[in-house]
């Protein structure tokens, strides 16, 4: 049995000759103290913990991952707790969640010796020892929670077998090892017990403004939920803000996540029903039941959003989010997602989200903005495409009409797709020319919808328009609130049913373009060859798009708004470049030798 026990050895006896050779004395300097860690962030952390974000990465709660991020060494610290450690461990990120083609670090014994390397699998799973070792050790102990790791690795390494860590959503990955194995190269992914969990690793480090003083809470949860035995269910409840309630302002919010269910609890989102909804019936169930009183589908404005990994959401201390008082509803609606995939019965869960509000109300209101695609049949994807780029536009003519002269500042967004959706960016232009980024997310999953805080403040002119790629939608937060609520956009019906008719003519009449046929069903009926496809593509590159340039009322603003032309982009903004790690000198050369043990070592 391997000896899991005392720090980081380099003068164990290894049987292995091959990992004898490939282990470093790097193994001496591994034993190093969180207080060192602290002083190594740069003052980045928290002084009540060197690692502020925590996700629980199994649902059985046996794995958990903290981490904090140093933006001046371009590294996240990684501390994984492993509470039941059998025979090692693999930890890593992929493009998707696949545990084939991952970057990895792994922790695995062959019965007398115990070691702890950077790692990568294959197409098929089979996982390599990588020559280039960017996860560098710095402890591992043995307490009475588990075994402790604590680990570094740098944004970009430019080792062609790592993953580069960017901002946005990251697909963290594990397999558990139960038995000894002779060697690394033993292991197959495709015979492990594996998951996946999603997270933002790279959070934005920005000043939590001060609360105001009168500041005051509202926790919306949904007390005593019976959690079902199954894999997915969305949870509705509907709150109500006490009679005359008059109007605030909320300024922060957090998570309130019942103890025990934390790898339960996926994410959760407050709505307000709207104002013209007087009463709605009291409810808490299923959101996908019968039983569900049809009004809540008028409860759709976001008030809050979190996410597993997210901490608490803060205004800038300009503005806030106005609710209560007159033209505003009392009702609010909790929505809360469980992930349960290994179909736990009898839990019980009162999860909701606590609300910081003030009656001092701030400068500004903060609004809520709708970019991108219209929810329409006539922007689709065609079957089998492994990359297929949908493009929603927010015109300067909508922009010079409806935003203030001094325009207004974006410093949140929520991206939001269907199934499909794989990547998603938003880009600010002007005058033809890509100016800035919003937001974007290369690894973008439709199961993992958040408010992100942006590094820094986006701000927008009239005449400046958003371009969103992938059948997206972006809910930008901002401020000033303008009567503005949706900018976005559709290729003009007319051009599509050209489309249609130009199809036929290649292919022998056989879509329908009779009125009666709606246009998912004329899609249906394309032969999608490479010929039809290439044509869709084209023609959502060149044809006029339709705008939908609304208040909130849902009513467009005046104007002609029908067959406008297609913005042009003539510069377009380069992609980021990774950056490579200056110094090479501190890394291991090899695997690193562990005897783990319990103490303060």
């Amino acid at each position: 049995m391997a000896r899991w026990g005392g720090h980081a050895h380099p003068a164990m006896q290894v049987p292995s000759p091959s990992v004898r050779e490939a282990a470093s004395m790097y193994g001496t300097a591994v034993a190093v103290f969180l207080v060192i860690l602290v002083a190594a962030l740069q003052g980045s952390a928290p002084a009540e913990s060197p690692f502020p974000f925590h996700i629980p990465l199994d649902p059985e709660g046996t794995l958990e991952l903290s981490w904090n991020v140093s933006y001046a060494q371009e590294t996240i610290y990684f501390q994984l707790l492993v509470r039941e450690l059998k025979a090692g461990i693999l930890f890593g990120m992929s493009d998707r969640g696949e545990l084939e083609n991952a970057d990895l670090v792994v922790l695995w014994t062959d019965g007398d010796g115990a070691y702890f390397g950077d790692a990568w699998s294959d197409q098929k799973g089979q996982v390599h020892l990588d020559s280039q070792q960017d996860y560098q050790l710095l402890r591992a102990q043995r307490t009475p929670e588990g075994l402790y790791l604590l680990f570094k690795r740098p944004f970009g390494t430019c080792d062609p077998n790592d993953y580069l860590i960017e901002d946005g959503t990251v697909h963290l990955v594990y397999g558990l090892l139960e038995e000894p194995l002779p060697s690394l190269e033993a292991i197959n992914t495709s015979g492990l017990h594996t998951g996946l969990q999603r997270v933002q690793l790279l959070k934005p480090n920005i000043s939590q403004p001060a609360l105001p003083a009168d500041t005051r809470t509202m926790e919306i949860r949904a007390p005593d939920v019976l959690i079902p035995g199954q894999e997915t269910t969305y949870w509705c409840y509907i709150s109500e803000l006490p009679a005359g309630f008059p109007r605030h302002h909320i300024v922060m919010y957090e998570p309130i996540v019942t103890e025990g269910n934390e790898a339960l609890v996926h994410h959760m989102e407050v709505f307000q029903c709207a104002a013209e909804v007087e009463s709605v019936p009291h409810f808490s169930g299923p959101c996908d039941s019968k039983m569900k009183p049809e009004r809540l589908n008028y409860c759709r404005h976001v008030l809050a959003a979190w996410a597993l990994g997210a901490k608490a959401f803060y205004y800038p201390e300009e503005a806030g989010l106005a609710f209560g008082g007159p033209g505003s509803s009392r009702f609010l609606r909790l929505e809360v997602h469980y992930h349960n995939p290994l179909m736990i019965k009898g839990r019980r869960d009162s999860s909701g989200i606590r609300l910081y509000y003030t009656a001092t109300l701030r400068r500004f209101d903060a609004g809520i903005m709708e970019l991108g695609l219209v929810y329409t049949p006539v922007m689709a994807i065609p079957p089998q495409e492994t990359a297929f780029v949908l493009t929603g536009y927010c015109t300067d003519k909508c922009t010079q009409l409806a935003l203030p002269a001094s325009g207004i500042h974006i410093f949140a967004s929520q991206l939001h797709t269907h199934l499909t959706g794989r990547k998603v960016v938003t880009v600010l232009a002007r005058d033809g020319r890509e100016r800035e980024v919003v937001n974007r997310d290369n690894h973008y999953s439709p199961h993992f919808q958040e408010i992100r805080m942006l590094k820094k403040v986006v701000s927008v002119h009239p005449g400046g328009f958003g371009i969103l790629e992938e059948m997206c939608v972006n809910y930008v937060h901002y401020y000033p609130q303008t009567r503005l609520e949706l900018c976005k956009s559709a290729v003009d019906p007319g051009f599509l049913q050209k489309y249609f008719h130009l199809v036929n003519r290649f292919n022998s009449e056989e879509v329908c373009t009779c009125p009666q046929a709606s246009v998912p069903e004329q899609f249906a009926s394309v032969p999608w060859n490479s010929f039809n496809r290439e044509v869709l593509k084209a023609l959502y590159g060149f044809a006029p798009i339709s705008m939908h340039c609304n208040k909130s009322s849902a009513v467009r603003f005046q104007g002609e708004w029908d067959r406008q032309p297609l913005p042009e982009v003539v510069s377009r903004l380069e992609e980021p470049t990774p950056h490579c790690p200056a110094s090479r000198a501190q890394r291991p050369a090899g695997p690193t030798v562990l005897n783990i043990g319990g103490g303060k070592g």
